[in-house]
């Protein structure tokens, strides 16, 4: 265990944890507030990554991701090497017996790159599950499934979207629920993949290796190593390829370009290094392609799934994001010069919404796009018990915006409304049929309509749908913490938000998507523990949106594939 936490300075811009310590809700009657929180010494030689021994190893299981229709990126690492460079030979198969050899070859590794192994195995059939496996001198790693991306008429996609793995909140039952779906085409992970934080600092049901809040590129490193001897982290890469994005806990709580509110410089050395330090670090252990080979800060980019479904991945944290705003100044949010994703960024985002072809046009991102209010002072004054002075006087630094309600989270696109607009104005603009947002951060689920104003009648109508621009699936979290004393305050936050038809404040757990050309469901799916190994899971709701109609309905679970691959072995 590490020591007490340091006293870090408090920061100029309040995060989503402090902002209740802060202006002294510490009581019960304020226990129930939904104030929605952020998804809040290595050891010997080998940085703690394993004993160097000299005995060759693949204890970090075995990965793929980023599929297109052609190739896709396999992963492992080499464990108990002391020095120099090892070669790993790699083998694809067509069949669960590794019998039929369709592809392979060699990749040197070495101490540079953490004795990781990335291979861009290409030459593959479109929407065609393949086998896989490393070898180094006879010593052979576990055997690893992958899928292609399709290339023409697709019918169907299943697909996993997850994010918020805390390891010190629990264990992840969720990702082995995803590793026994057997048809899923690939699983979304939209960020806060490791945490940052030292051992008792932030959740305590397991310990961090190493013991303090990580700083260093070996500190990253081993964090990361330490996640991939998860054996449920491990079985669901091992079984499923993933698309990766980014959030803040890769770096730092509360990243933005500049900084971060957990990092303080000087003190914490630099932030530029460490930003660098972290992402290298997440290039090496995780199975994604840099886009762009001279700058491996962009990570945004796009995978297109036949003629059904693009997935446009948006950096919402590192790339080009203005420092949220305080919770004291109204005139920063209002801001239209202030941007989340920035111009180039929405530029690019551009290209990939108008690129013709596909029925669905997916947006993976961080944090939650569409609106959020907190209830008006008479609402917040019967709920606490205490009078409305007593509220105005903790509550007259905070901006009033908008229509109904308070904003509750400037880290989100609440926090950067001229931004939302932008991004509006595209949907608007290229005549988007069908788009469709995927949020995870924080810890919650919700599923909601698109609006400009959602609070205003005259702009959407919450029946029919109309003055809907898309609809939003936020997916809960895999372990981090949610909002459970909020629960009872669900129907009185839908009341204020009319455009939310699903919220759920505490389960744990994945969302599931089925898709077609007709119609998209989103499905949340919830693990009955995370203190223990558990296999137990239930569906939690399921919503549907019609192609065409950018609306949110009602749905019944869908029917599991029954011509699904054989998972591996």
């Amino acid at each position: 265990m590490s020591g007490p936490r340091r006293q870090k300075p408090e920061p100029a811009v309040l995060n989503r944890r402090d902002f209740l310590r802060r202006v002294g809700w510490g009581g019960a009657a304020f226990g129930a507030l939904p104030l929605l929180p952020g998804c809040g010494s290595s050891s010997p030689v080998d940085g703690g990554r394993g004993p160097v021994d000299g005995k060759v190893e693949f204890r970090h299981g075995v990965a793929s991701g980023d599929p297109l229709a052609d190739r896709v990126m396999l992963w492992t690492r080499v464990s108990g090497v002391a020095s120099g460079s090892v070669t790993v030979d790699y083998a694809v198969y067509a069949d669960p017996e590794l019998s039929v050899r369709v592809s392979g070859g060699t990749f040197v590794t070495d101490a540079a790159r953490d004795y990781t192994v990335k291979v861009d195995a290409a030459g593959l059939m479109p929407a065609t599950t393949y086998y896989y496996r490393f070898s180094v001198d006879g010593v052979r790693s576990p055997a690893g499934r992958t899928r292609t991306a399709p290339a023409t008429a697709t019918d169907r996609l299943r697909v996993g979207v997850v994010s918020c793995s805390s390891l010190a909140h629990g264990y992840f039952n969720a990702y082995r629920r995803l590793a026994e779906r057997a048809d899923l085409d690939v699983i979304l992970h939209l960020g806060d993949y490791i945490y940052e934080y030292g051992s008792g600092e932030y959740g305590s049901t397991r310990e961090y290796q190493p013991a303090h809040e990580i700083l260093t590129l070996d500190d990253y490193r081993t964090r990361h190593a330490q996640y991939k001897t998860d054996p449920d982290l491990q079985e669901v890469h091992r079984q499923h390829p993933f698309i990766n994005v980014w959030d803040d806990h890769e770096t730092a709580d509360n990243s933005w370009r500049d900084g971060a509110n957990n990092h303080t410089e000087g003190e914490e050395g630099s932030w530029v290094q460490r930003k660098a330090w972290a992402i290298q670090a997440y290039y090496e252990w995780l199975p994604i392609r840099q886009v762009d080979p001279n700058d491996n800060t962009r990570i945004f980019r796009s995978f297109r799934y036949g003629d059904l479904a693009d997935f446009v991945m948006l950096d919402t944290r590192l790339f080009d994001r203005d420092l949220q705003a305080g919770m004291v100044d109204a005139a920063t949010i209002n801001d239209e010069t202030r941007q989340l994703i920035g111009p180039e960024q929405l530029a690019w985002l551009q290209s990939a919404l108008a690129a013709p072809g596909a029925t669905w046009k997916i947006l993976g991102q961080q944090v939650m796009f569409g609106q959020l209010r907190i209830p008006s002072l008479p609402e917040l004054s019967e709920l606490s018990g205490l009078s409305i002075e007593q509220l105005q006087a903790l509550l007259s630094s905070l901006p009033l915006v908008g229509t109904g309600g308070l904003i509750i989270n400037t880290d989100q696109w609440d926090g950067y409304r001229a931004e939302r607009g932008r991004v509006f104005d595209l949907l608007e603009s290229l005549q988007i049929e069908n788009p469709v947002v995927l949020t995870g951060d924080i810890h919650t689920s919700w599923a909601m309509d698109l609006s400009r104003d959602p609070a205003n009648p005259l702009v959407y109508n919450p029946l029919n749908g109309s003055g809907s621009l898309g609809v939003e699936f936020v997916c809960t979290s895999i372990t981090s913490p949610g909002l459970d004393p909020a629960q009872p305050l669900v129907p009185l936050l839908q009341l204020l938000n009319p455009h939310i038809k699903y919220a759920d404040l505490s389960q744990k757990g994945y969302l599931l998507l089925d898709i077609t050309p007709e119609r998209m469901v989103g499905e949340h799916w919830y693990v009955d523990d995370i203190t223990q190994p558990s296999d137990g899971q239930s569906l939690g709701v399921a919503y549907a949106v019609e192609a065409g109609s950018k609306h949110l309905i009602a749905a019944e679970q869908t029917a599991a594939r029954d011509d699904a691959p054989a998972l591996a072995p």
